[in-house]
Protein backbone atom coordinates (compact mmCIF):
# COMPACT_ATOMS: atom_id res chain seq x y z
CA UNK A 1 0.00 0.00 0.00
CA UNK A 2 1.45 3.19 -0.58
CA UNK A 3 0.89 6.26 1.27
CA UNK A 4 -1.54 9.03 0.40
CA UNK A 5 -0.51 11.94 -1.91
CA UNK A 6 -0.26 15.26 0.66
CA UNK A 7 -3.30 17.49 -0.40
CA UNK A 8 -2.62 20.83 -1.55
CA UNK A 9 -4.40 21.83 1.56
CA UNK A 10 -1.69 21.45 4.19
CA UNK A 11 0.78 23.83 2.68
CA UNK A 12 0.45 27.44 3.25
CA UNK A 13 -0.54 28.34 0.33
CA UNK A 14 -3.43 26.09 0.24
CA UNK A 15 -3.82 26.27 3.66
CA UNK A 16 -7.53 27.59 5.10
CA UNK A 17 -7.26 31.58 5.13
CA UNK A 18 -8.32 31.49 9.28
CA UNK A 19 -5.87 29.26 9.71
CA UNK A 20 -3.34 31.44 8.24
CA UNK A 21 -3.99 34.23 9.49
CA UNK A 22 -3.55 32.60 13.08
CA UNK A 23 -0.21 31.28 11.70
CA UNK A 24 0.69 35.40 10.79
CA UNK A 25 -0.22 36.78 14.12
CA UNK A 26 1.25 34.50 15.93
CA UNK A 27 4.41 34.84 13.84
CA UNK A 28 4.07 38.68 14.20
CA UNK A 29 3.51 38.41 17.78
CA UNK A 30 6.76 36.26 18.31
CA UNK A 31 8.66 38.46 16.55
CA UNK A 32 7.89 41.48 18.58
CA UNK A 33 8.05 39.71 21.87
CA UNK A 34 11.36 38.68 20.96
CA UNK A 35 12.57 42.19 20.02
CA UNK A 36 10.98 44.00 23.25
CA UNK A 37 12.57 41.40 24.98
CA UNK A 38 16.44 41.84 22.98
CA UNK A 39 15.16 45.45 23.38
CA UNK A 40 14.87 45.87 26.93
CA UNK A 41 17.74 43.45 28.32
CA UNK A 42 20.05 45.75 26.05
CA UNK A 43 19.12 48.95 27.65
CA UNK A 44 19.16 47.06 30.62
CA UNK A 45 23.12 46.74 30.24
CA UNK A 46 23.94 49.56 28.55
CA UNK A 47 22.61 51.98 31.52
CA UNK A 48 23.59 49.80 34.07
CA UNK A 49 20.25 50.30 35.40
CA UNK A 50 18.08 48.14 37.83
CA UNK A 51 15.22 47.76 35.67
CA UNK A 52 14.13 48.53 32.04
CA UNK A 53 10.29 48.06 31.66
CA UNK A 54 8.22 48.37 28.55
CA UNK A 55 4.53 49.80 29.77
CA UNK A 56 2.57 48.69 27.33
CA UNK A 57 -1.26 50.64 26.37
CA UNK A 58 -3.71 48.00 25.82
CA UNK A 59 -6.63 50.60 25.16
CA UNK A 60 -6.79 54.30 25.86
CA UNK A 61 -4.20 55.57 28.81
CA UNK A 62 -4.49 52.18 30.76
CA UNK A 63 -1.78 49.78 30.10
CA UNK A 64 0.63 47.35 32.05
CA UNK A 65 3.93 46.23 32.39
CA UNK A 66 4.28 43.98 29.79
CA UNK A 67 8.31 43.28 29.48
CA UNK A 68 11.06 43.66 31.98
CA UNK A 69 15.11 43.72 32.23
CA UNK A 70 16.59 43.71 35.83
CA UNK A 71 19.63 43.81 37.66
CA UNK A 72 18.24 41.30 40.21
CA UNK A 73 14.55 38.98 39.88
CA UNK A 74 13.30 40.24 43.64
CA UNK A 75 12.90 43.72 41.72
CA UNK A 76 10.29 42.10 39.22
CA UNK A 77 6.91 44.30 38.96
CA UNK A 78 6.11 42.86 35.58
CA UNK A 79 2.48 43.13 35.48
CA UNK A 80 1.97 45.60 36.99
CA UNK A 81 -0.82 48.46 36.38
CA UNK A 82 0.29 51.82 37.51
CA UNK A 83 -1.53 54.44 39.31
CA UNK A 84 -4.65 55.01 36.67
CA UNK A 85 -5.58 58.39 38.53
CA UNK A 86 -2.40 59.67 38.36
CA UNK A 87 -1.47 58.84 34.33
CA UNK A 88 -4.54 60.44 32.30
CA UNK A 89 -5.27 62.17 28.68
CA UNK A 90 -3.06 65.67 30.29
CA UNK A 91 -0.13 63.43 30.87
CA UNK A 92 -0.84 61.18 27.76
CA UNK A 93 -1.00 64.20 25.49
CA UNK A 94 2.82 65.44 26.66
CA UNK A 95 4.17 61.87 25.73
CA UNK A 96 2.18 62.07 22.66
CA UNK A 97 4.13 65.15 21.42
CA UNK A 98 7.27 63.15 22.69
CA UNK A 99 7.90 64.09 26.01
CA UNK A 100 10.89 62.98 28.02
CA UNK A 101 10.64 62.63 31.61
CA UNK A 102 13.72 62.48 33.56
CA UNK A 103 13.90 62.36 37.36
CA UNK A 104 17.21 62.17 39.21
CA UNK A 105 15.64 61.68 42.93
CA UNK A 106 11.76 61.06 43.58
CA UNK A 107 12.12 62.77 46.62
CA UNK A 108 13.05 66.38 45.39
CA UNK A 109 11.07 66.61 42.55
CA UNK A 110 8.11 68.33 42.43
CA UNK A 111 5.92 65.68 41.05
CA UNK A 112 2.25 64.25 41.85
CA UNK A 113 2.01 62.71 45.69
CA UNK A 114 0.16 59.66 43.97
CA UNK A 115 3.24 59.55 41.57
CA UNK A 116 6.08 59.49 43.90
CA UNK A 117 3.95 57.30 46.59
CA UNK A 118 3.55 54.93 43.29
CA UNK A 119 7.12 55.12 42.80
CA UNK A 120 7.89 54.53 46.30
CA UNK A 121 6.11 51.36 46.10
CA UNK A 122 8.11 49.98 43.15
CA UNK A 123 11.17 50.68 45.11
CA UNK A 124 12.66 53.62 42.36
CA UNK A 125 14.96 56.24 43.28
CA UNK A 126 15.30 57.48 39.69
CA UNK A 127 13.44 57.15 36.93
CA UNK A 128 13.14 57.65 32.79
CA UNK A 129 10.54 57.77 30.62
CA UNK A 130 10.69 58.05 26.85
CA UNK A 131 7.07 57.82 24.85
CA UNK A 132 7.04 54.79 22.13
CA UNK A 133 5.39 56.58 19.26
CA UNK A 134 3.45 54.49 16.43
CA UNK A 135 1.93 56.07 13.56
CA UNK A 136 -1.43 55.19 15.32
CA UNK A 137 -0.47 57.32 18.79
CA UNK A 138 1.34 56.11 22.26
CA UNK A 139 1.83 52.63 21.94
CA UNK A 140 4.10 52.09 24.97
CA UNK A 141 6.66 53.58 27.59
CA UNK A 142 9.93 52.66 27.84
CA UNK A 143 11.02 53.33 31.50
CA UNK A 144 14.41 53.13 33.03
CA UNK A 145 14.42 52.79 36.98
CA UNK A 146 17.85 53.12 39.37
CA UNK A 147 16.66 51.65 42.53
CA UNK A 148 19.99 51.96 44.80
CA UNK A 149 20.15 55.45 44.84
CA UNK A 150 19.93 59.02 42.86
CA UNK A 151 20.97 59.19 39.88
CA UNK A 152 21.43 62.29 36.81
CA UNK A 153 20.73 61.17 34.08
CA UNK A 154 23.15 61.82 30.86
CA UNK A 155 22.43 63.02 27.33
CA UNK A 156 23.58 59.46 26.36
CA UNK A 157 21.14 57.80 28.91
CA UNK A 158 18.34 59.73 27.10
CA UNK A 159 19.70 58.95 23.82
CA UNK A 160 20.28 55.02 24.32
CA UNK A 161 16.37 54.68 26.02
CA UNK A 162 14.98 57.38 23.11
CA UNK A 163 17.18 54.85 19.87
CA UNK A 164 15.26 51.52 21.99
CA UNK A 165 11.92 53.51 21.86
CA UNK A 166 12.80 54.38 18.10
CA UNK A 167 13.66 50.38 17.37
CA UNK A 168 10.30 49.78 18.66
CA UNK A 169 8.18 51.82 17.20
CA UNK A 170 9.74 51.45 13.66
CA UNK A 171 9.41 47.59 13.85
CA UNK A 172 6.81 46.47 11.32
CA UNK A 173 5.70 43.57 14.50
CA UNK A 174 5.15 46.38 16.18
CA UNK A 175 3.76 49.37 14.14
CA UNK A 176 1.05 47.63 12.74
CA UNK A 177 0.15 45.92 16.23
CA UNK A 178 -2.52 47.97 18.09
CA UNK A 179 -4.52 45.27 18.55
CA UNK A 180 -2.71 42.60 19.59
CA UNK A 181 -2.59 42.01 23.52
CA UNK A 182 -0.08 40.79 25.71
CA UNK A 183 -2.04 39.35 28.22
Amino acid sequence: MSLPERSSYNSQSGADPGLRQVIGRLSTTLERDQLVTQVTHDLQQQLAVDRVLLYYFYCEWKGQVTFEALSHPQLSIFGSTGPDECFNGDYAALYLAGRIRAIADIETEPIAECHRDFLRNLQVRANLVVPVLTPQGLWGLLVAHHCQSTRIWSDRDTKCLQQGATTLATSPAIRGDQSDDFG
